[in-house]
């Protein structure tokens, strides 16, 4: 079956850290950008972070700059999202998106405009995770 399946997440105090894996199934993330989006109750989808298939660099949104980190291991066909001191306000479903094109060298704004149905070739079934105070 091909897929994205994203694990990891989870329930965590305030301060404390989680690492998710976004795993590609089916086919190989070699020449795909990936990134992950988050969606809280009530809120619009943001997106959060990605990463580039031709060199490794990453961008991240400002709400996760400094706490975040994103890497890639082609190897294992995963990516993964290393979040440190977390917040209460980054409770939310995690998920991972995967696309040829070069969407993360956009703008950031237009970054949050994109959409798992009309845009990326990929999208997982995402992960919760929740930051109690």
């Amino acid at each position: 079956q091909v897929q994205l399946v994203e694990s990891g997440g989870g329930l965590v105090q305030t301060g404390g850290s989680l690492r998710l894996s976004c795993a590609a199934s089916g086919f190989t993330l070699d020449y795909y950008y990936i990134g992950w989006f988050r969606q809280a109750p009530g809120k619009e989808r943001e997106w959060v972070s990605c990463i580039s298939s031709s060199d490794g660099s990453t961008d991240y949104a400002d709400s996760v700059k400094g706490r975040f980190t994103m890497s890639r291991d082609n190897a294992r066909n995963t990516v993964y999202l290393q979040m440190n001191s977390l917040k209460p306000e980054d409770t939310a479903i995690y998920y991972c998106a995967a696309d040829t094109r070069d969407w993360c060298s956009m703008n950031p704004l237009f970054k949050d405009r994109l959409s798992p149905g009309g845009f990326f070739g990929f999208w997982g079934q995402g992960t919760q995770v929740t930051v109690s105070s």
